[in-house]
């Protein structure tokens, strides 16, 4: 078992994005094989443009829903354009139009720090694995033949957060990446919690298909699906 999570934390440390179960070759052959298969998929991403479509709910209504077309500018960065006309807004005058003004800054001001708070997490840093590694919170779950191999990191970032990382052995490519973490106001702990589902496009390329992040304390949730991926042409 030592020797599989050593194996497994060393994908990670190298910040991959899917595991080697060939059945041949040494464990430092199929790692740097996986290695190159990811670097190829973050090359190839670089000339697609797509479809970002970001929905905000609140106590579990949708209170606005956005889309982008998305690519990747000279500067490697990615850049959004968007499509279609701005949300309209429901503007209230007088106290009630205050409150409603203050609690729209509240909610902006709480997803701004929660989805700095999962940049953190996103993608792994190898040297915050291997911290882990070493203070022994690392733990590998392989089940039956063909299940999904979880790897679980706590204590990733904080004290008590906690990383789960779900790989298909079968395929050998990511399937998703679970995160559980807190920000901190005035001693007081708000869960945040996010997710990362994968796909993989025809040509093998992999791309994160759905990310969701919930801000329990405020009853936030934004859900971001990535579609519509082609070529991008200048």
């Amino acid at each position: 078992m030592k020797t599989r999570i050593a194996w497994i934390t060393a994908v990670l440390v190298t910040s991959l994005a899917c595991v080697a179960m060939a059945q041949q070759g040494t464990p430092d052959e199929r790692i740097e094989m996986v290695k190159q298969s990811f670097a190829a998929s973050q090359q190839a991403l670089k000339q697609y443009e797509w479809v970002e479509t970001t929905a905000l709910s609140l106590d579990g209504e949708e209170k606005s829903r956005q889309q982008h077309q998305c690519y990747y500018g000279a500067d490697g960065k990615v850049q959004k354009v968007p499509i279609g006309p701005p949300p309209k807004e429901d503007k209230k005058h007088g106290l009630r139009g205050k409150k409603q003004a203050q609690k729209k800054a509240e909610i902006q001001a709480s997803m701004k720090e929660a989805t700095a708070l999962l940049h953190q997490y996103v993608p792994l840093d190898p040297a915050r694995v291997q911290a882990a590694k070493t203070a022994g919170n690392i733990s590998v779950d392989v089940p039956g033949t063909g299940g999904p191999i979880s790897v679980t990191i706590k204590s990733y970032l904080k004290p008590g957060d906690q990383v789960v990382v779900v790989m298909d052995p079968a395929k050998n490519t990511l399937q998703s990446l679970a995160i559980s973490s807190f920000t901190e106001k005035e001693k007081e702990k708000n869960p945040v919690s996010g997710s990362v589902n994968f796909a993989a496009l025809e040509d093998g390329t992999l791309y994160p298909a759905k990310e969701t992040l919930d801000i329990t304390a405020q009853k936030l949730k934004v859900i971001v699906e990535n579609s519509g991926y082609r070529k991008h042409t200048p």
